[in-house]
């Protein structure tokens, strides 16, 4: 088990938050995204204990709501006292709609259209993070014709590379994000947002990257960033910065091989190394930011699938193939994630079957995963896929028409519907 949420119980079934997996499997069919509140809760508040902890509640955390965006989670999230992350206008929307205040919602992206960045002014987005000198000009132009002053940060690309997949690297100099620091480009991006009289800078902000399972590429980017804090302050006198977001990035584990270590220990390590930068270079300390994401999510959801047909190619591999795939969790195609499954029904029984996990769609890569090891699976067995609460809805999509699932939301042995399965009609709703 990867998660504090997940049990078995006396008839043999995995549980998670107390219930019955294979029951839930039963009332609200497959695939089935599962999501544990109860985890979820334990992880935010364990990030607000340790800026209580570390950071004298100086800042707070951010849930970074690309990871899983629903209305539920950003209710939840709130009043857990995380702010909200949104990095288009439909997150944006979707947080507003749930109650989110302006004030306490951040707006990232490397490529926000305008209609997103008015939408941001028309309700109050308490923080813009303008990712490069186009985007502030826009912006400075669309706060000057309502009238308004745009609270803003800037995205630095500090130039530092996380070890985890090319494909979610985000801090190295070779990045479609941010405004680099080593050209000087991101000074002279300060520059102009200070020349600039709608628009109030705030704040710095960057990024490296994600599934990261070190503590040292987070330390690094808080000396560099507190360094160009420093040098910011040193070519404007008299001007202060008021918050540093560190972004996100904390790894989670997917198999028994991940080393994820505990979100406490980031959080230890990287305070640290603040009061330690900030005092040999005579600043106070800023308001810190972060952004977890994932691992505010990943490990609490789980997805139920039925196994269909099983198909074994003797010397080869074995097939088993369920009613979901890379439309509902696609990053196995895009990353070859690894994860760990097992049969929900079987889950008191040892794992003696070696499998490929198929998905439905007409794709020779619509896998799950490979080599995965399994309880002995039959047609109709439920399959639990564990750690996929992080980008997996989030992902999801309609490819071969394939409505997306349900996702039910569990809590001490009870569970709720937080999003409805689509339907067929669904599908066709916008076709002319």
């Amino acid at each position: 088990m990867t998660a504090q949420c997940l049990a078995e119980n006396d008839k043999g079934h995995l549980t998670i938050s107390g219930c019955d997996t294979v029951e839930l499997a039963g009332i609200y069919g497959t695939p089935l995204y599962v999501m544990s509140e109860d985890e979820i809760r334990r992880v935010c508040r364990s990030y607000v204990d340790s800026f209580q902890k570390y950071y004298n509640c100086k800042g707070k955390p951010l849930y970074a709501s690309k990871a899983f965006c629903c209305m539920e989670i950003v209710r939840i999230v709130l009043s857990e006292g995380l702010d909200v992350e949104v990095v288009s206008g439909g997150e944006l929307y979707t947080a507003l709609k749930a109650g989110a205040p302006g004030e306490r919602i951040h707006f990232q992206g490397n490529n926000k259209t305008d209609a997103e960045l008015q939408m941001a002014l028309d309700h109050g987005v308490g923080d813009i993070v303008v990712d490069n000198p186009a985007e502030l000009e826009r912006l400075n132009a669309f706060a000057k014709a309502a009238g308004k002053v745009a609270k803003i940060s800037l995205r630095i690309t500090p130039g530092i590379e996380a070890h985890t997949h090319e494909f979610i690297r985000t801090g190295q100099l070779d990045s479609k994000f941010g405004t680099d620091l080593q050209s000087g480009a991101a000074m002279a991006l300060v520059d102009r947002a200070l020349e600039l009289e709608n628009v109030a800078l705030t704040g710095l902000h960057c990024h490296i990257g994600s599934q990261i399972l070190e503590t040292e590429p987070f330390v690094h980017a808080a000396q560099v960033m507190l360094v160009f804090y420093k040098e910011i302050t040193v070519r404007h006198p008299g001007f202060t910065l008021s918050s540093l977001n560190l972004g996100g990035g904390f790894g989670i584990r997917y198999t028994q091989q991940d080393r994820a270590l505990p979100y406490d220990d980031y959080m230890q390590a990287v305070s640290a190394a603040v009061f330690e930068r900030c005092a040999a270079l005579e600043l106070p300390v800023p308001d810190i930011y972060i952004e977890p994401g994932r691992s505010v999510v990943g490990e609490a959801g789980i997805t139920l699938y039925t196994v269909g047909n099983i198909k074994e190619i003797p010397g080869v591999r074995s097939y088993v193939s369920v009613d979901g795939g890379m439309f509902e969790n696609p990053r196995y195609a895009l990353y070859l994630s690894e994860y760990t499954a097992l049969i929900a029904n079987k889950a008191d029984k040892g794992k003696n079957f070696t499998a490929t996990i198929a998905g439905k769609c007409c794709e020779s890569g619509d896998l799950i995963g490979e080599h995965m090891p399994l309880q002995q699976p039959a047609p109709g067995d439920i399959l639990a896929v564990l750690s996929t609460g992080a980008y997996n809805y989030s992902m999801a999509s309609n490819y071969n028409r394939n409505p997306r699932p349900a996702c039910v939301m569990v809590s001490n042995g009870t569970h709720r519907l937080v999003i409805r399965r689509e339907t067929y009609e669904d599908l066709i709703r916008c076709d002319i």
